[in-house]
């Protein structure tokens, strides 16, 4: 009776979070799907995320960005080379302006917004990826546990099939056994040279924004920084300069 009411509940949770298409349910195995439900489901779950409308942070002190993550505007501004980009992440379609002078001529506009979208792309991941682990050409592995820095985690393994910028990377999750959240990450550069880790870094400091549990301000002073979550704002931050 004790094992049937868990199957249910962890059938419930599996329906609450269903995958993106083009999910790689194929070679992704139970207990890692398992795995990432549970992973939703501590953040705040499915339907607290897909409520979450604008998000702005700091990406390592070098950009701001804000996400109206209904429509897919992003507003991207880079200090360093006094650029702001307005894009939309989902048509790629948007404006540049660099230096006060917005550019119109059709193939430089283009080479920007893509590298807009490949910043986009990066800067998000390192805020929201714990949401994403169920994605379109995600592969996921659950690896057993794992000892890091004295504590034992749940591992798990993503890997990517012709999706984002570089595909070829891979991240090892480390997750809390109790509580189910992401507390390290590790970046490989090649899923293929699973001995040459890239970084691994702290995935903490985890705050409440309507619902949703998001990690920034970071105990390694690395990542997204000055995180707000708000339920409006101006249109004309992703039309406007």
């Amino acid at each position: 009776m004790i094992g049937c009411t868990q199957k249910e509940a962890d059938k419930t949770i599996a329906e609450q979070n269903p995958a993106a298409e083009g999910f790689d349910f194929n070679d992704s195995d139970p207990a890692a799907i398992q795995l990432a439900d549970s992973i939703m489901q501590a953040m705040g779950g499915r339907e607290n995320w897909d409520k979450t409308h604008f998000i702005s942070w700091k990406f390592f002190g070098r950009r701001d960005l804000i996400w109206d993550k209904h429509t897919g505007n992003v507003r991207i501004e880079s200090q360093s080379d006094s650029t702001i980009y307005l894009l939309n992440e989902k048509t790629g379609e948007g404006r540049v302006r660099i230096k006060g002078t917005e550019i119109t001529e059709p193939d430089s506009l283009k080479k920007l917004l893509d590298k807009a979208k490949a910043i986009w792309i990066n800067d998000s991941y390192w805020l929201v990826m714990p949401f994403k682990i169920k994605d379109s050409g995600v592969t996921i592995k659950y690896m057993g546990e794992d000892t890091l820095s004295g504590n034992r985690y749940n591992s798990l393994v993503l890997t990517f099939k012709e999706v984002g910028v570089t595909p070829q990377n891979m991240y090892k999750l480390y997750v809390d056994k109790r509580e189910k959240l992401v507390r390290y990450w590790a970046y490989y550069p090649s899923a293929t040279e699973k001995d040459k880790m890239g970084f691994l870094r702290p995935w903490d400091n985890y705050k409440n924004f309507g619902g949703v549990l998001f990690s920034a301000d970071r105990s390694d002073g690395g990542g997204p920084t000055n995180l707000k979550v708000d339920e409006s704002l101006p249109e004309t931050l992703f039309t406007e300069f």
